[in-house]
């Protein structure tokens, strides 16, 4: 998966938002107003997902691609080699999941008044 695609598809998810808090080049992916995804547009090898810790760990064990992300809390945080050989439905799978990741930590009242939901279809791969 390219970075266009994965781009894409994290603006596909519902009420997600992108801007460039950082720098101008360390795009984020938001719901309500928390970051679930970021990309850096000049190495555009790495992208960084949320994940539940235990699966963060099962994720890096099991895929060399996989690895905890740089500059941030490495409990929560995982960084995936787009140029490796994850599969593209993977890759969707750990998107929803971080989306989903994120929701689970929004106030309900923000939740309510935002229209923010989980994903219930969330394609799980363990």
């Amino acid at each position: 998966m390219d970075i266009e695609i994965a781009r894409d598809y994290c603006l596909s998810l519902p009420q997600v938002t992108e801007d460039f808090p950082f720098d101008e080049t360390t795009l984020v992916f938001r719901i309500g107003g928390k970051i679930f995804a970021m990309m850096d547009l000049e190495n555009t090898e790495w992208f960084v997902l949320k994940c539940e810790p235990e699966y963060a760990i099962e994720l890096r064990e099991h895929y060399p691609e996989i690895a905890p992300a740089w500059h941030m809390n490495k409990k929560y945080w995982n960084q995936l080699n787009l140029f490796g050989q994850l599969p593209d439905n993977l890759i969707c799978s750990l998107i929803r999941h971080s989306y989903n990741e994120v929701v689970k930590k929004i106030s309900k009242k923000i939740k309510k008044e935002a229209g923010i939901n989980l994903l219930n279809d969330e394609i799980n791969l363990r």
